[in-house]
């Protein structure tokens, strides 16, 4: 054996004590550590021709790459509606990469792992009050779970008209009605063929909304005469967090023939709430659905599930089997991942979200989904109550979409939001929403409290007078 690695094989214990100990004190640390940096490194490091062992690796991590890292996890990242890390979660994930499991059969000698992902899938269920009729697998986030489910829903289509896309190729033109779609449905439709532009646009309901008008969705199908289609809904819009109808959409798939695809990437969540879960009454009719674990499931980031109803296995198998690779066995007999979602490698990422849920219940997921909804409403009152911003749409779920007050200062908009990612204590994101330059912040971290709001608040304040 080489010569390093014995020395780290013989020193494992220690090394991981050591690197645990690094993890301990960032997440030790995450209040003082910038959300925003301009650090830089020169990446042509030259490669170490006998190399320096783990312990010596770990230490020019610290003194090099560390300085590139911001306190993502922390409590005042509000950009990309980006969760933290639970306890729990990190377990999970340190243990999925101990254990190394290629997670794909339920039954098979080479171990089945796969099992603890259909559980995780079924305890989700349970979380957000769905049916068992949905079969569910892990990806790394909400794009390969749009990707995966309009993959299913493109073999559908072709079936409508007696043709094997997946063997054969797109041959008819494929259509799809969306609103407000994100912008991972609109780079999977590309992905798939089917061409990022090639997709009709439902009006919104009227009176600063994102989500789609029933009536318009109507017409626009009658004007398809009876042609098959892909409805891509919300539950959640990335500025504004609004949702789709569901009830009245479910109403309409009784009438017209079309596949019914859900994105509720965070906005899914409001289903655990008492309080919020109207938002998503009447999903259960979806024939497939995005959820992103990262966000408000706090959870390390790459994780996320799709949701895509039993009946539609075999289109499911179709799409995505190694039809190249007898070993496999039957794919209906022999259940196995990779047969079934687009990574053939899949290590088991369903580890850390069965922690957490094992660890926190639907009451813990509870608190932290109300809490942040209160979080976003004291956030929008203090900038209304400040009286040099304005909200460009009310607050519904998690996402305060806002700007500076007035039109004279909508070319400040910008400067203002990097002057503020640059003090290193806050971090949002820029937007344009309604033809108007804003700035998100979306509440999704467990850590977030009223104090973080109170120093961002200030914060603001000072670059306000700085312009």
């Amino acid at each position: 054996m080489n010569s390093k690695l014995q020395y780290d094989l013989d020193n494992f214990e220690n090394i991981l004590e050591k690197a645990k100990q690094q993890g301990i004190d960032f997440l030790n640390n995450l209040e003082t550590i910038p959300t925003s940096n301009k650090n830089v490194i020169d990446p042509k490091r030259d490669l170490n021709e006998l190399g320096l062992g783990s312990e010596e690796a770990l230490s020019e991590f610290k003194e090099r790459l560390v300085p590139l890292l911001v306190s993502s996890p922390g409590p005042r990242y509000w950009g990309f509606v980006t969760g933290g890390s639970t306890p729990a979660s990190i377990v999970g994930d340190w243990l999925a990469s101990v254990y190394d499991q290629n997670t794909q059969s339920v039954t098979s000698q080479g171990g089945n792992s796969a099992l603890i992902e259909f559980e995780t899938i079924n305890l989700l269920l349970q979380l957000l009050e769905l049916p068992d009729s949905f079969l569910g697998g892990f990806v790394t986030g909400a794009t390969m779970s749009n990707f995966t489910s309009l993959a299913v829903a493109r073999q559908w289509f072709g079936k409508q008209f007696g043709k094997d896309f997946a063997k054969n190729g797109i041959s008819e033109t494929i259509n799809i009605l969306t609103a407000t779609p994100h912008s991972s449905s609109i780079k999977s439709l590309s992905m798939l063929g089917i061409g990022s532009q090639n997709y009709t646009v439902v009006k919104t309901i009227e009176g600063n909304r994102e989500a789609l008008d029933i009536a318009d969705l109507e017409e626009k199908i009658k004007a398809l005469n009876g042609k098959p289609f892909i409805l891509i809904s919300s539950a959640g819009t990335v500025n504004t967090a609004d949702f789709d109808d569901f009830e009245a959409i479910a109403e309409l798939k009784e009438k017209y023939n079309f596949w019914w695809h859900i994105d509720g990437a965070f906005g899914g969540f409001a289903a655990v709430s008492e309080k919020y879960k109207h938002y998503v009454k009447g999903w259960e009719g979806a024939d497939s659905i995005t959820i992103d674990c990262h966000k408000w499931l706090n959870v390390p980031y790459e994780s996320a599930f799709y949701l895509i109803k039993k009946e539609h296995v075999n289109l499911q198998i179709e799409t995505f089997q190694n039809s190249n690779a007898p070993y496999l066995g039957n794919p209906l007999e022999n259940f196995n991942y990779l047969n079934v979602v687009p990574e053939n490698s899949r290590r088991l990422r369903a580890l850390p979200v069965w922690f957490s849920l094992v660890a926190y219940g639907k009451e813990g997921f509870c608190d932290i989904i109300e809490k942040s909804i209160l979080l976003a409403l004291h956030f929008a009152n203090a900038l209304v109550d400040d009286g040099r911003f304005e909200l460009l749409a009310p607050i519904r779920l998690n996402n305060v979409c806002f700007t500076l007050k007035g039109d004279e200062n909508q070319e400040k908009a910008g400067a203002f939001l990097t002057k503020l990612n640059d003090t290193g204590k806050i971090f949002m994101t820029p937007t344009v929403y309604q033809n108007k330059k804003g700035i998100r912040a979306s509440f999704v971290n467990w850590r977030t409290n009223e104090e973080d709001i109170r120093i961002v608040i200030e914060e603001m304040k000072t670059i306000l007078e700085d312009l």
